[in-house]
């Protein structure tokens, strides 16, 4: 972690930076603070960019927080006994031995660290050969353990294995000197020696043989979730839920999520468009960014431009409610009609604009389906899309919605018509023209938080219907006729990408059922 004053990066969950940062990194570029002597010798133009970049930096970052996790191998070297049983499966069977599997687990975990591309913190490996240096471990500052468990007695993989962390194990077949744990852990460890599973915080999805690259893909899971859970949410309007399955989703996401969600009411939203439009500085800054973007390559305006300017204003006063809360997560309530008389332009765009810088906006306050996006947005590192889903049939299902991010491969903007929202036929909303043939996830949580459904498909076309702007027929991959018989809920997150994995992986975490359709 570092202190970046004149610029935000995406390596730290930046809070923004107070007026002395403000003031250090004037200092940094040579500038001293309003007012001061210094400042008078300092030419214009360095003082405007000095300005614009401290301004800049001190916005709310899209926040990444590594996931920790701590290394642990267990073994012990048995003394020979004659005429009897003296050790047990494994091929740790000297110290020269397990200095041999030390380095071994070190150039394997660096290699998985350097091969993944989500933050990850590897902690250096511990050994645990006794119950209380197991016990000691197992209080550490981490978010998961991973126990190479090479050997060892079950009080000291249980003590590792203690709920108040995630646990994976690694286990070797052929991947170098097999492990005693890799003939019982399922019925030693996760069984008790009965038929019923009985571990507290592991289960048969948490074990990995050989493979660190499924270990890699589990840890992204859990960053995931690391970052989605306790993950404040402006909710402008108020939380809210769809239809009558979704009148506790509010309640729900605090509890099954342990979400933080800020209500900013509309009278205040209307405050702040006001002054937003009285500051002329704002003003400016807010209408030379919508014309940049309308002149990016691949934009095609066809509603009125006033409805554009207005929107880049609005998304200003977007940007001030994340910054105030310290958060990079919002969601608009009533967007259908309340918000659109005193923005005089809609929230489509500028949900739209945030998501494509990192952040997640989401329109609908639908607190049935936010949990989904937050988590897939942490999953996928991309922007994800906020849809209603239509019926599917001969393979296929339409995906629509009026708020869609163009950086959906979180680099590259996708081609982009900027609409009326269809239907108010008002405002600036994009229909964006979705890469055909791209592979997608999408996920589709329940009322209740008990079982989500999740698959895979693929874009075929970017239809242009009478329905919300965004639009893409997808070729259902997996069981299309069960997808008619396991939709919940209401609406969808779609990402580019398949993350099916570790969604699934993710949500069995807080005992929610997972069914993969496209398994």
């Amino acid at each position: 972690m570092h202190s970046c004053p004149m610029h935000s990066c995406h390596g730290c969950p930046a809070k923004g930076v107070n007026r002395r940062q403000f003031l250090a990194g004037l200092g940094a570029l040579g500038l001293a603070a309003p007012g001061s002597a210094g400042l008078a010798y300092a030419a214009p133009w360095r003082v405007k960019r000095a300005l614009a970049a401290a301004q800049a930096a001190a916005r709310q970052a899209p926040i990444k927080t590594p996931l920790k996790v701590q290394p642990v191998l267990t073994y012990t070297i048995s003394q020979r006994r004659e005429a009897t049983s003296w050790r047990p499966w494994g091929g740790l069977l000297t110290e020269q031995d397990a200095a041999q599997e030390k380095e071994r687990i070190g150039r394997e975990l660096a290699g998985m660290a350097r091969a993944g591309d989500f933050p990850l913190e590897v902690l250096p490996l511990a050994v645990a050969q006794t119950l209380e240096q197991a016990a000691a471990i197992a209080k550490g500052g981490h978010d998961a353990v991973i126990t190479y468990a090479a050997g060892g007695a079950v009080p000291v993989l249980e003590a590792l294995t203690a709920p108040g962390h995630w646990n994976l194990m690694f286990v070797r077949h052929r991947s170098g000197p097999v492990y005693l744990w890799y003939e019982v852990v399922h019925p030693r460890l996760l069984r008790k020696t009965v038929d019923e599973f009985s571990h507290p915080a592991m289960d048969t999805h948490d074990i990995v043989v050989d493979d660190h690259a499924e270990i890699l893909w589990r840890l992204r899971g859990l960053y995931g979730l690391k970052n989605a859970l306790g993950k404040r949410v402006v909710a402008v309007g108020g939380p809210g839920g769809w239809g009558a399955g979704g009148k506790q989703a509010p309640d729900r996401a605090r509890q099954v999520w342990k979400f933080d969600i800020r209500t900013v009411t509309y009278p205040e939203l209307g405050e702040r468009i006001q002054r937003a439009r009285q500051n002329s500085a704002l003003v400016k800054r807010a209408h030379a960014a919508a014309e940049q973007y309308l002149g990016q390559k691949g934009v095609r305006l066809e509603t009125s431009k006033h409805f554009v300017l207005n929107a880049f204003v609005l998304t200003e006063v977007f940007r001030d409610l994340l910054d105030e809360a310290g958060t990079d997560a919002i969601t608009i309530n009533q967007c259908m009609g309340t918000i659109m008389p005193m923005s005089e332009t809609t929230a489509c765009l500028p949900l739209s604009i945030l998501n494509d810088e990192g952040y997640m906006a989401f329109c609908e306050s639908d607190f049935v389906v936010i949990p989904a996006g937050v988590l897939l947005h942490y999953i996928s590192g991309r922007p994800v899309f906020f849809h209603n889903p239509t019926y599917p049939h001969d393979g296929q299902i339409t995906l629509a919605h009026c708020t869609a991010p163009r950086k959906m491969d979180g680099k590259t903007l996708e081609p982009v018509r900027i609409l009326t929202h269809f239907e108010s036929d008002y405002g600036a909303s994009p229909k964006v023209e979705m890469r055909k043939g791209q592979r997608i996830t999408s996920l589709i949580p329940d009322f209740s938080v008990k079982k989500w459904t999740g698959l895979q498909a693929e874009i075929v076309d970017n239809p242009f219907l009478h329905i919300c702007r965004t639009q893409i027929d997808v070729a259902i991959k997996g069981n299309a006729e069960r997808l008619m018989e396991e939709m919940r809920g209401f609406h969808w997150m779609s990402a580019y990408g398949d993350y099916l994995r570790e969604s699934g992986y993710a949500i069995r975490k807080l005992g929610v059922d997972w069914h993969n359709l496209s398994a």
